[in-house]
């Protein structure tokens, strides 16, 4: 489909929901579109927390929040589907003593936030009555008009959409330039969301969050139809606005992505045994979430995450805080909620916790996990800090915030190698470009990682694709086998767009990056 300049978006958006297979347009009431974060919203948000206050709340916090969300998919010349979504509400949680109450509502009427305020304390107090809790909030500093906004220059609900659809058009239309591609699809999400958090503290504080997807996905088929390979997860989500996606250079790209897929119908599957293994960061990032990332959760860890993926390894506290060794002494992991461009990456969290960056694993050794305000005294005995991590999270203006995964990042090595030093280091073994499927037992300790390109390693060299790939192995184990990191110009920033966690289930955004890494003798299955 050719758009021309002068395709207004009007016309744009009729046709898409004409021809498109599947197409959704969505859009929220006018009432609620025109919502945003003024000052009138300010005056009802402190009412709210003085509500709750005076109806017998211990503490109380409170955030309005507006969530857009568009999205538009293409395939091959096809647009199918534009979609455009917008959220907005407000909600109160209250502590009466040791238990918390919530309450939330889309109506900003002063009758329906004291309602709302006041639900929430005798939720609370119910709570506390029936299973009375102790909870110990940890100190935090007070920001009576604070303000941040993550760092971009083009805001992506600027960019006409069809300049976004030309651009995914191009991308696909190149791809099936390749021999034995047969379909190329592509697509763009974005979101941007305002929070304004107030607490009974004092703290007042608005922030805009811009977070956006591009995608690509690439199927090639064989002459006789007897097989197929794609290539996906070429790209990855990031907290930045469009510039990003205008940086990635799709169009440019996507006969080199084509191409990989078809040369994975040729490629020689893969024989299972020990290989060394030198995971590209846009494949070891997704293992870092799973293997790392989840189970430094302090929740998980003590068992108030579990229904939902499971609890972990790394328990109980006392006995592996600063004593549980996961990696050589040159491997050090921070939890990271400044990092730019990453998914998590804030300036306070859903509790006014302002953000920080904190070693989870140092010189190879376990020692901190993720907290928010009310998690920071189980551990502080152990680890000697009394202060929040600023890890709590709410997915959206209905959702009670809880602790959430912040970037958790590998980081690169003292010595600068880059990637050809890496690979020069390996005699026999397999390079791994590209995230893929996965699986993980229910304590994060069994892991098993497959890929999306496979080089096979022959004295410091690459000299062949593979196929079939798949690495297992298990927590402690795999990281204890890293041996050698690339510097500083190798360190890539993966990302996931929705992680889900809890029950409800609440979906949040969050990066991990590391540098190209070598493993050693790691055991490889033929997944064919």
């Amino acid at each position: 489909m050719h758009l021309p300049r002068q395709f207004s978006r009007r016309g744009f958006m009729k046709l898409a929901a004409a021809t498109a297979t599947g197409s959704a347009i969505v859009n929220m009431s006018p009432q609620i579109a025109a919502q945003s974060l003024t000052s009138s919203e300010r005056t009802l948000l402190l009412y709210a927390i003085d509500v709750a206050m005076d109806a017998g709340a211990d503490y109380a916090d409170g955030r309005v929040i507006r969530t857009q969300f568009e999205a538009i998919r293409t395939r091959e010349q096809t647009i199918t589907q534009v979609q455009s979504t917008d959220s907005f509400g407000i909600n109160v949680r209250a502590l009466v003593g040791g238990s918390w109450g919530f309450s939330a509502s889309q109506i900003l009427s002063r009758d329906a936030v004291a309602k709302m305020a006041r639900d929430a304390v005798r939720i609370a107090a119910a709570n506390n009555a029936v299973a009375p809790s102790a909870t110990t909030l940890a100190p935090v500093d007070v920001y009576p008009d604070a303000d941040w906004v993550t760092p971009h220059s083009i805001d992506p609900f600027d960019v006409p959409l069809e300049d976004k659809a030309a651009l995914l058009l191009r991308t696909n239309a190149e791809a099936m330039r390749v021999n034995n591609i047969r379909f190329a699809s592509s697509s763009i999400l974005s979101v941007r969301e305002e929070r304004l958090v107030a607490t009974s503290e004092g703290s007042l504080i608005k922030q805009t969050f811009y977070r956006i997807n591009p995608s690509v996905n690439i199927t090639a088929i064989s002459a006789d139809g007897s097989d197929f390979q794609t290539r996906s997860a070429v790209i990855e989500p990031a907290g930045r606005g469009y510039e990003y996606v205008m940086g990635l250079e799709l169009s440019g790209n996507a006969s080199r992505w084509a191409e990989e897929a078809a040369m994975k119908l040729e490629a020689t599957p893969v024989e299972p045994g020990k290989w060394d293994l030198v995971l590209h960061p846009s494949n070891l990032w997704l293992t870092i979430h799973e293997s790392i990332g989840h189970p430094t959760e302090l929740d998980r860890a003590l068992g108030y995450e579990a229904n939902y993926a499971g609890t972990s390894f790394l328990y109980p506290p006392e006995d592996v805080l600063g004593k549980m060794r996961l990696g050589p002494e040159f491997m050090q992991f921070v939890g990271n909620r400044t990092e730019f461009g990453g998914c998590a990456t804030t300036g306070w969290d859903d509790e006014g916790v302002a953000a920080e960056f904190w070693p989870i694993i140092e010189d190879g050794v376990f020692v901190d996990y993720q907290t928010t305000r009310d998690q920071a005294a189980w551990i502080s005995p152990y680890t000697g800090i009394t202060s929040s991590h600023g890890c709590a999270y709410g997915q959206n203006w209905e959702s009670m915030p809880f602790q959430r995964m912040p970037n958790v990042s590998l980081l690169p090595g003292e010595e600068n190698l880059s990637e050809d030093d890496v690979i020069g280091a390996t005699e026999r073994g397999i390079y791994i470009e590209g995230r893929g499927s996965y699986s993980i037992d229910q304590q994060r300790y069994n892991i098993q990682f497959a890929g999306q390109v496979f080089w096979e390693i022959r004295n410091g060299r690459k000299v062949r694709m593979l196929r079939d790939v798949a690495y297992v192995g298990r927590t402690p184990e795999f990281w204890n086998s890293l041996d050698v990191i690339g510097g500083d110009r190798t360190y890539y920033l993966g990302a996931s767009f929705g992680d889900a966690k809890g029950q409800p289930m609440q979906v949040n955004a969050v990066s991990h990056g590391c540098p190209i890494s070598l493993f050693r003798n790691i055991d490889i299955l033929n997944t064919g």
